[in-house]
């Protein structure tokens, strides 16, 4: 069937709209068609080059026996929400008319990683950068262009920037029916990543004081995660002046243009103590910022890295004697340490109760024409979160 998308060409060049083509469901596999997409960072990596390894770089991973994707063409896309068409063969808990929410990381519900409640490391997300779908290891989704007919590689295995998407079963989370499509569209990413950052993976106790550094789609969440979790002071740092001034409707207590002003109004909040936790989210994390962020932990105190640096930025400037003697941790996050099954549905019930803003998180709304226009407000840091609306 043919469906309208955004496909990525390559490195630097504006995303594309224009027909697909998806082959029909096979085994264990889902037809949504598609309600919203969230415009995430994650995508925009992909045009910058942020992601994408240079040549010299593939060559070692080559070298080293790691395959290497297919990077281009890419269909974009891995937030949102829509309602299932149809489903393949074996699949056992969706049918046609059932809402879902789009999950970035399939999980198999086996492995060693899943059996131990940690999905976001389930085995099968190491092919969500393939053109080959986790099910049977062939492909769905083509686009013609100069060189013929190609083979599009899926923005997490969902590429949700397209009126319909074929996804594993194991991407897509159902959810009740009476929940507003646009507000599901964004726990797919956004908000389980920054609320489980600023509150499960960072170890939020009630009365911490807690440093969350950019406050876009997932830094305002990691806000919104230290609120629910108890902290006395949320620190919310971001130069820009618009996100700073909103912040506070979502529990920032404090705000600062930059982590080293952030340095002297965590040592007058905490009397010389410092921050209990640290949050990393911005758009792409500067090696110096790591440094800057360690400086503001307390003895002890633990440093979430969420945000994503660039592919090449290999070394990071770090006291090892201050890591050592203060006891501090530094630790990498996916997904806020949550797990998809269990996090979006909790999420999405605390929307319900008011405990959690979802609504407030949508900055403006765009048509799928407008894709370029949406990745120039998200460079621009002009909204908390775009997303496409396909009705």
């Amino acid at each position: 069937m043919k469906s309208r998308a955004a496909v990525l060409r390559g490195v630097g060049v504006d995303w594309e709209v224009t027909d697909i083509e998806l082959d029909p469901p096979r085994a264990g596999e889902v037809l949504v068609r598609m309600a919203y997409a969230g415009i995430c960072h994650s995508d925009e990596h992909f045009y910058t080059g942020d992601s994408v390894p240079s040549a010299d770089m593939e060559e070692m991973m080559r070298a080293a026996g790691v395959p290497v994707p297919e990077w281009f063409p890419m269909l974009g896309g891995h937030e949102g929400s829509g309602i299932v068409e149809s489903v393949g063969p074996e699949v056992h808990t969706l049918q046609p008319g059932d809402h879902v929410a789009v999950s970035f990381f399939p999980a198999c519900g086996t492995c060693r990683w899943c059996a131990t409640g940690h999905t976001y490391l389930c085995d099968v997300g190491a092919d969500i950068y393939s053109k080959d779908m986790t099910t049977d290891h062939t492909r769905r989704r083509h686009v013609s262009g100069p060189n013929g007919v190609e083979d599009l590689m899926a923005m997490m295995q969902v590429g949700t920037f397209s009126e319909y998407v074929v996804a594993s079963e194991r991407s897509l989370v159902k959810i009740h029916d009476w929940i507003p499509l646009e507000a599901a569209s964004l726990v797919s990413c956004g908000v389980t990543t920054g609320f489980g950052s600023g509150s499960q993976a960072a170890g939020t106790e009630p009365g911490d004081t807690v440093v969350v550094v950019g406050v876009g789609g997932i830094g305002m969440n990691a806000v919104q995660g230290a609120k629910v979790a108890g902290a006395k002071h949320i620190v919310a740092v971001d130069p820009n002046d618009f996100k700073r001034d909103i912040a506070p409707k979502f529990g920032a207590t404090h705000t600062a243009t930059d982590a080293g002003a952030a340095l002297e109004l965590v040592k007058e909040l905490t009397w010389g103590v410092m921050a209990d936790r640290v949050v990393l989210t911005p758009g792409v994390v500067p090696p110096d910022l790591v440094m800057v962020a360690m400086m503001l932990l307390r003895k002890g105190g633990t440093c979430v890295l969420t945000g994503m640096a660039k592919v090449s930025d290999l070394m990071v400037p770090i006291s090892l004697p201050d890591m050592v003697s203060s006891c501090k941790t530094l630790k990498g996050v996916l997904y806020g340490g949550m797990n998809p099954r269990e996090a979006m549905p909790k999420l999405l019930s605390m929307y319900e109760a008011g405990t959690i803003k979802l609504d407030e998180l949508i900055t403006r709304t765009y048509k799928l024409d407008d894709i370029n226009e949406a990745m120039r407000d998200l460079r621009a840091g002009n909204n908390i979160r775009g997303v496409i609306a396909f009705e």
